[in-house]
């Protein structure tokens, strides 16, 4: 088949099989944490308001870091950087996990989850490693990105899945601690396939991608779409709970990754027409649309079938967007500031996570789970809104120009 070619071709390029399946590894954990997290703390101090607070509080210390993050790495180079900034965020997991097993003071949660700020943007490194292989080569480089969010998507609908297992089976810190042993394990495999390494880039002259032309209202749109899946992960698992299946919450929410994973994949095969940004408002607005489905469920229907239903449906766009936003973001990233460029990118979907994952948690506990699935379909229209005033702002400039010198 034409589309299973496309990816194979990626992979018969030297080291590349190699440094995906450490990657996929210390990729895994990423879907993992929150749910962890929020499943660990809420069980034991009986408040998702708090399990919520918590989480945000650690996504927005990450995205704070990532950048300064990746700038070093961008410097000094993947192995030099991404180890010790991973064992940094092993001890802040670690520590979380103490903290909620001993009955520790709530301010230690925060304090704990905030150390693990110092996890490398592990997607970004990969997608770094196919951006320097495949410069040459746009149209592969496509269906690198196409694969890369369905790896994305693949770990965030297998990571709440075995996160809810552990916790469920074992004992509530078990997601947190597998977790953790998976990410370091993974970056170690990723970082030793030093062949598909990009150069770095000590003295880099090119300003900083967040001065770049085009850059911040894409990162606006990145800080949006992460309030739709911070949101969306706490409304879920809230859901489940008040149905009294806080055990299948890991299972609804993975659908909604498989349906992203599917279409990410297909999209990447397909290779559509058209430059990535005219692309992506109508990427925006399919997953506007779709958005609405869980929240007009919720609200007819009340039941879980019909919930992961829409959410499968739901996830069906959000792969597509982040492919076509995130190759966008290459398009304006000077070669030598990819991996701080993608970070920022980053960044501002872990900002958007932590305003979606602390909202949802104030939503739940004072509108009801069913009326806060209202909060992921407002963050889609946010984003199309976002996407939609920038390509009016960038067009009347021109418009004017057209119709002045028309009239000279």
């Amino acid at each position: 088949m034409p589309q299973l070619t496309s990816y194979r071709s990626l992979f018969r390029i030297p080291g590349t099989a190699a440094f995906t399946l450490g990657n996929l590894v210390a990729r895994l954990p990423m879907g993992m944490f929150g749910v962890s997290a929020v499943v660990m703390i809420a069980g034991v101090r009986g408040s998702y308001a708090l399990a919520g607070a918590v989480t945000a509080t650690g996504l927005a210390a990450t995205g704070l870091a990532g950048p300064w993050t990746a700038r070093l790495t961008d410097r000094y180079g993947q192995a030099r950087v991404a180890v010790p900034a991973t064992l940094t965020a092993v001890a802040g997991s670690l520590a979380l996990l103490l903290c909620v097993r001993f009955d520790a003071p709530a301010w230690t949660l925060f304090a704990a989850y905030a150390a693990t700020a110092a996890t490398p943007n592990i997607g970004g490194l990969s997608r770094a490693r196919w951006a320097h292989l495949l410069r040459e080569d746009p149209d592969a480089l496509h269906t690198a990105n196409s694969f890369e969010q369905a790896a994305d998507e693949l770990c965030f609908m297998l990571g709440p899945v075995l996160a809810s297992f552990l916790t469920g089976t074992f004992f509530p810190e078990a997601g947190t601690l597998i977790g953790a042993v998976l990410l370091l394990t993974g970056m170690l495999l990723f970082t030793a396939q030093r062949a598909t390494e990009p150069p770095p880039s000590p003295r880099s002259t090119a300003p900083s991608p967040f001065r770049t032309r085009g850059v911040p209202p894409l990162l606006a749109t990145f800080l949006a779409t992460g309030a739709i899946f911070g949101s969306l992960e706490v409304v879920t698992i809230a859901y489940a709970d008040a149905h009294g299946h806080r055990a299948a919450a890991g299972a609804i929410l993975a659908l909604q990754a498989a349906g992203s994973c599917a279409a990410g994949l297909l999209y990447g095969a397909l290779k559509p027409t058209g430059s990535p940004a005219r692309l992506l408002p109508w990427c925006l607005l399919a997953m506007t649309v779709l958005m609405t489905l869980p929240w007009l469920t919720a609200a007819a229907l009340g039941a879980l079938p019909p919930l992961a239903a829409a959410l499968l449906l739901a996830g069906m766009a959000t792969a597509p967007t982040m492919v076509t936003a995130m190759t966008l973001l290459q398009t304006h990233t000077p070669p030598d500031r990819l991996n701080e460029g993608m970070s920022l990118a980053v960044t501002s979907l872990l900002t958007g996570i932590a305003c979606g994952s602390a909202t949802g948690g104030w939503a739940v506990e004072h509108l009801g789970a069913g009326t806060a699935y209202a909060l992921p379909a407002g963050a889609a229209a946010l984003a199309l809104l976002i996407n939609t005033a920038t390509r009016l702002g960038a067009t009347a400039p021109r418009d004017a120009a057209l119709r002045s010198s028309t009239t000279a």
